[in-house]
């Protein structure tokens, strides 16, 4: 296959892991034999910087006519005086929204030598394996009007969704439950919320269609409670926009760092933006020392959910795995006993475990 792949490393570490994602990609496309052609565009405080605008045209329509996109990560406090709309993070919202990107899909999967490192007892955390799907086009984020009253005393936010945008992020997660274990737990406030109301009755309605799914609903302060006590608890949960942002930053650092924790953003023809759920940590860019594990896992998801690339996708999960297990880490992560090691060389030790023929003579020359 010969893919064409939008990189937007964005801002801080977003260029050095984005680079251990092409080293781990070219690793695969000279193992399984395919071809994945790069293009580098800008966004977030970059482009602000080059081109006045957080999302230039030129990324947009560079991101519409490919087949997939990585992000690294955007923002930082250089921009932090910046107005509102001109702000690095309104080039990500923006590139969801153009390329309505409406699901996105946040696994929480423990690694079994890492356990140690997660805030909650290995009993309780052990064994977990969570998708989160949140819906990322709409909502709060995203209605209008959204304005300062009276004066600026007055402040109004606006909660809008249309049936059918409900309707197609629900589906999503009946379909991801058959390929899991069947269980689909909404999340949603409808004790309080018009909103919430309607996506319950949505669910049970989508419910009918899935009879071997079991679904149960469950108010968001309940989920954010369970989520702590009894992760092992949820297979699929699905929610909407806030809620999803909320709960899937509480579920990431289950795990043990932030670091390690890939996303995709996809849309119904199958084009998605791959991105870690980390920030981009402009206090350690350029240092050698980021985690590049989020991102490199983020390229794992495009080729299982853009490419349909399902080998080769568990092959790079399996490479990080063992290269955990042998003790390597970078600094975010505490290890007993293990390797604590830089970006460049975290990379080169999962691309030595990904391939069949020793390629670590060509790593460097890779950074080039």
């Amino acid at each position: 296959m010969n893919k064409q792949i939008i990189l937007l490393p964005g801002d801080g570490v977003g260029k050095e892991i984005m680079e251990s994602a092409k080293v781990v990609l070219n690793a695969v496309a000279s193992e399984f034999g395919h071809r994945f052609t790069f293009h580098q565009h800008a966004i977030g405080g970059e482009a602000i910087d080059a081109y006045d605008t957080p999302l230039p045209e030129d990324t947009v329509k560079a991101c519409k006519g490919a087949d997939a996109i990585l992000l690294g990560a955007v923002g930082g406090p250089k921009w932090d005086a910046l107005p509102a709309a001109k702000r690095p993070e309104k080039g990500l919202l923006g590139i969801r929204k153009q390329l309505g990107l409406f699901a996105n899909l946040r696994p929480i999967k423990g690694f079994n030598s890492m356990l140690h490192a997660s805030p909650l007892k290995e009993e309780v955390i052990a064994g977990s394996d969570i998708l989160i799907i949140r819906e990322l086009t709409s909502g709060l984020y995203f209605g209008e009007p959204r304005e300062r009253r009276e004066n600026g005393n007055a402040v109004v936010d606006t909660l809008y969704y249309h049936r059918s945008e409900m309707e197609r992020i629900i589906e999503k997660a009946f379909e991801s439950a058959r390929l899991r274990d069947n269980h689909v737990t909404s999340v949603d406030k409808a004790n309080v919320l018009e909103s919430s109301r309607m996506w319950r009755e949505i669910v049970e309605e989508t419910g009918k269609k899935y009879p071997d799914v079991k679904v149960d609903h469950m108010l968001v302060d309940a989920a954010a409670m369970k989520l702590i006590t009894q992760p092992n608890y949820f297979d699929v949960i699905v929610t909407e926009n806030l809620f999803g942002d909320i709960l899937s930053d509480e579920a990431s650092v289950l795990t043990g760092s932030l670091g390690m924790l890939p996303s995709a953003s996809l849309r119904s023809d199958g084009l998605g933006l791959y991105e870690p759920v980390h920030g981009s940590a402009p206090d350690i860019a350029g240092l050698d020392i980021a985690n590049p594990v989020g991102m490199i896992l983020s390229a794992a998801m495009m080729l299982r959910y853009s490419f349909q690339m399902e080998e080769e996708a568990a092959e790079i999960e399996r490479a990080v795995n063992d290269c955990l297990d042998q003790g390597y880490h970078t600094a975010d992560l505490s290890s007993n006993g293990g390797m604590k090691v830089g970006t460049k060389e975290m990379t080169a030790a999962i691309v030595d475990s990904l391939t069949t023929k020793s390629v670590s003579n060509s790593i460097c020359s890779m950074y080039v």
